[in-house]
């Protein structure tokens, strides 16, 4: 874990994922908040709206289908295309093939089928939706909150960033170690925020759709929900380099 200084309020800042993966849910246990940005492009090809689960011959893609309008639509506008019958697609994904005889699917069987019995507009509210079900059965309570609830944000990129963490009354940023290209630390600094790497090791449990050599990383985090249940959470934390 990272050792806090007094005073110290450690936020996460990244894009609503579908089906999040394990270093999303990484770094939200790690913060004091969560800053769901939804207030950016939405990303086509990204993960805003698909994740990777276990198939029975390899890795498979669940992709929520959306509506395509302007290229610069933003996260919080983006909407479901729900003419097509993506909910019933995954939901047997899940429940019927990749995972139906993983040993904790029925702990979570009831939870995961109200949520795709509902009928979601937006991306946004589906994607949190999916977070905030694995944060709960991971036991984290950091909390959760939209930028867009935060206020009006002018800047772009790192500055964007840094005007977030100043909303949220956090000083400090906890950052994939992938950002490192990009982020401007010195301006994060001018504005009073200071930047954690952090430095995410995947950890490796038993899987019952493994690959050939017996294990898949980079899967949604509901594989390890699955798979491991109410030990997940310490086999996330279990696997993080010592600072």
């Amino acid at each position: 874990m990272i050792a806090e200084p007094p005073g110290q309020r450690i936020a996460c800042v990244h894009q609503p994922h579908y089906l999040p993966w394990l270093g999303l849910i990484d770094k939200i246990d790690r913060s004091d908040v969560y800053v769901v940005l939804d207030t950016v492009q939405f990303e086509r090809r990204g993960w805003q709206n698909r994740n990777y689960i276990a198939g029975e011959s390899g890795r498979q893609l669940l992709t929520v289908p959306v509506i395509q309008t302007a290229r610069d639509e933003r996260i919080l506008d983006k909407q479901i295309d729900n003419t097509q019958k993506w909910r019933t697609k995954h939901l047997r994904a899940l429940l019927n093939h990749s995972y139906r005889s993983a040993p904790h699917l029925d702990e979570y069987r009831e939870e995961i089928s109200r949520l795709y019995e509902q009928r979601w507009e937006h991306m946004v509210e589906l994607s949190i939706s999916t977070t905030l079900l694995i944060l709960g059965a991971f036991g984290i309570d950091t909390p959760v909150v939209r930028a867009s609830r935060l206020g009006e944000f002018t800047g772009r990129k790192s500055e964007l960033i840094a005007q977030v963490c100043n909303a949220a009354d956090a000083d400090t940023l906890l950052s994939g170690d992938g950002a490192r290209d990009y982020l401007d630390v010195d301006l994060l600094k001018q504005h009073g925020i200071e930047v954690e790497w952090q430095g995410f090791e995947h950890p490796v449990y038993p899987q019952r759709n493994g690959g050939s050599d017996g294990f898949t990383s980079h899967l949604a985090a509901i594989d390890l929900l699955f798979n491991a249940g109410p030990a997940s959470l310490e086999l996330l934390r279990s696997a993080r380099r010592p600072l």
